[in-house]
């Protein structure tokens, strides 16, 4: 399976895009800026998009794919996420007053997008690609996601800050090749990073040091401008683990 980054930023500004990540040509998890700079092409084989949470940063694009997509592609495109998610974007996304419902559209026995509800611990598997959503912690109802293909696993955190429930179920695999983890903010922020739900150093170290696997350790989701703070402060305070930075471009195969 190839993995490719097409936003992970925390914003964007210049060519900074937000949260998505592309599995082969046909899944997202998140729908963030970055899927604006796919092609009609790559835009039309996206079958599946598994939400991690209900933030703008991360849903974004998924109005104007299914616009742009309309009367294109005959298949739908599904929605997978939490049903707090799911219900989110009903009322006040696909509501008929912010954008029009697309899952009635252009009739309700084939329309262009459809919702599936997904619950924590459920695994989907789509093409020998085992997709399993993991509860997090953040402000909102939030979820990480790890994949399992025949020849690796990945796993992605989602917007969170200290939890147990993530690393617990990562835990309970006998691998991990890739881990993409958030840290959003640099150490003096720690207080916000508690309340809005996120990373900073400082918080993700302890948390890392509790994953008994070695995968390669990418950070993500770094507030714009902050970047290179952030990521000097992960290597001083993640002593368990190597990390890397990301970048949208990022391909990984696993």
């Amino acid at each position: 399976m190839e993995l490719k980054v097409l936003g992970c930023s925390g914003g964007v500004g210049g060519r900074l895009r937000t949260t998505t990540l592309l599995m082969d040509d046909d899944i997202l998890i998140d729908a963030g800026t970055g899927l604006g700079d796919l092609n009609l092409q790559a835009m039309a084989s996206i079958r599946h998009i598994f939400l991690t949470h209900s933030h703008l940063d991360h849903i974004t694009s998924i109005p104007f794919l299914v616009d742009t997509m309309f009367g294109i592609t005959h298949e739908p495109v599904i929605i997978h996420g939490m049903e707090e998610t799911i219900t989110a974007l009903k009322k006040h996304i696909f509501n008929n007053v912010i954008w029009p419902d697309f899952s009635r559209l252009p009739d309700i026995e084939k329309p262009v997008m459809q919702y599936q509800v997904m619950h924590p611990g459920e695994t989907v598997e789509i093409n020998q690609r085992r997709i399993t959503m993991i509860p997090v912690n953040h402000i909102v109802p939030g979820v990480g996601y790890r994949v399992e293909t025949e020849t690796g696993s990945f796993a992605f955190s989602g917007d969170t800050t200290t939890n147990d429930s993530f690393w617990q179920a990562l835990n309970q695999h006998d691998g991990l090749d890739l881990l993409i983890v958030e840290s959003a903010f640099p150490n003096r922020d720690e207080s916000l990073c508690r309340l809005s739900g996120h990373y900073c150093a400082s918080l993700l170290g302890p948390d890392l040091a509790k994953l008994k696997h070695q995968p390669a350790v990418y950070i993500s989701h770094n507030k714009p401008g902050a970047e290179g703070q952030i990521f000097a402060e992960c290597q001083s305070a993640i002593t368990t683990h190597t990390i890397h930075p990301l970048s949208a471009g990022h391909t990984f195969t696993v």
